[in-house]
């Protein structure tokens, strides 16, 4: 069973105290949303080794 965005937001406010800010309810939705995303680079194969990783940041910080 699939979870909406609306359904899974709400639950993210439930989660939090009554006097949480604007700003906090967008980051923990920020967060949330950022996460899932990883999670589904990691399903569909989108990832790099930890090899891969450090040679890209070698190169980017040769540069």
């Amino acid at each position: 069973m699939s979870v909406t965005a609306k359904e899974q937001v709400r639950q993210l406010l439930d989660e939090m105290p009554e006097d949480v800010s604007y700003q906090d309810i967008e980051y923990r939705i920020y967060l949330h949303h950022k996460v899932d995303q990883g999670l589904e680079d990691i399903r569909q194969g989108r990832v790099l080794e930890q090899e891969e990783v450090e040679q890209k940041m070698a190169q980017w910080l040769d540069e």
